[in-house]
């Protein structure tokens, strides 16, 4: 990947085109959710208001603010509401990874689970879903509430299948592919979805974007696994090997333990086997990594998802929104954050 660095101004500027492009929209998105989240009782009230200071790119929320203003949505602002929608469902699932793995840092700060315990966690995200599920009744679209409730039955079964293969090293990347789909690709997918739902648009339309936002997400979350064990980009401050530490096994480990010789197989399952693993363990993975060029086939198999993704908008006319989603593929694959 020896053309990061001089990608790296395009790809941000990628995310900050579509930012630019709906950031009117995304302020309104910011304050309904705030609003929604209001509590009576003071614990929910501060978790909430933590979580939501600790950032994010609301990348979800602007597919969908970018997905209806490419189909031609102007009057109203359910795309506002269904965007804040999407946000919550993704808040509700980062609340319950942090508890499934035992995570404490998110975004450079403390998890919840951290500060105030898995039990309390656990509950916030299921608020954070119960008020997600009233905003979906609110618009009133039996479309729209088939949509999000079935990718949220999606994003749960993907977890259940990620912890059934738990430290498995040697599990199938077509079962790796499956998880990440039903986890990460099928909210990316219903967040585009839903910009031709809010305009009424033929079902070409509808499934053109559907298929555009999971393979957009399914390209962030090999991207986003990949970059955990690429040391040549620790000059952009990307703190590497979050997931190994975690032992999660993702698209690196899966291909590194298909390509290594018995030996080096022995080692890396011995690596997720224990209970914790050190920084001496992280550089051996890495070394084997390099010697079978792992890094550079994620991001080849990867490429694959990018393409059709920028294939699946051929369907609309040449526009701004058309290509800064277009755009928005390189971010996804070679971003450095």
């Amino acid at each position: 990947m020896g053309s990061v660095i001089q990608l790296k101004t395009k790809i941000n500027n990628s995310y900050l085109d579509l930012k630019n492009l709906v950031e009117d929209k995304l302020e309104l998105v910011d304050e309904k959710i705030r609003n929604k989240l209001i509590s009576e009782v003071n614990l929910v009230d501060n978790m909430t208001k933590y979580h939501y200071k600790t950032g994010g790119k609301r990348l979800r929320a602007l597919l969908t603010l970018g997905a209806a203003k490419l189909c031609g949505y102007k009057k109203g602002a359910r795309d506002i509401n269904l965007a804040a929608c999407i946000e919550l469902i993704h808040a509700a699932t980062l609340m319950h990874d942090d508890v499934l793995d035992n995570g404490e840092i998110r975004r450079g700060k403390d998890t919840l689970n951290k500060i105030w315990g898995n039990q309390s966690a656990i509950l916030v995200g299921d608020y954070l879903l119960s008020r997600c599920f009233e905003m979906m009744v609110e618009d009133g679209d039996i479309e729209v509430l088939k949509l999000l409730s079935s990718t949220s039955a999606e994003i749960s079964q993907g977890e259940v299948l990620q912890l059934q293969h738990k430290k498995d090293v040697d599990i199938l990347e077509e079962t790796y592919l499956k998880i990440i789909s039903w986890k990460t690709a099928s909210l990316f997918g219903s967040a585009t979805k839903v910009g031709a739902i809010l305009t009424n648009k033929d079902l070409k339309i509808k499934e053109a974007l559907n298929s555009y936002g999971k393979n957009l997400g399914l390209t962030f979350q090999i991207a986003d696994d990949t970059l955990d064990y690429n040391s040549d980009l620790k000059i952009f401050g990307k703190e590497i090997g979050n997931d190994f530490y975690e032992g999660k096994i993702t698209l690196p480990i899966i291909i590194l333990y298909q390509r290594a010789n018995f030996e080096e197989k022995k080692l890396i399952k011995k690596f997720f086997a224990k209970s914790n693993r050190n920084k001496e363990d992280l550089n051996e993975t890495i070394k084997f990594l390099k010697k079978y060029n792992v890094i550079n086939e994620c991001y080849s198999k990867a490429s694959y998802f990018i393409n059709q993704a920028s294939n699946a908008l051929n369907i609309f006319y040449n526009s701004k929104e058309k290509e800064v989603l277009k755009g928005l593929t390189y971010f996804s694959l070679q971003r450095d954050y």
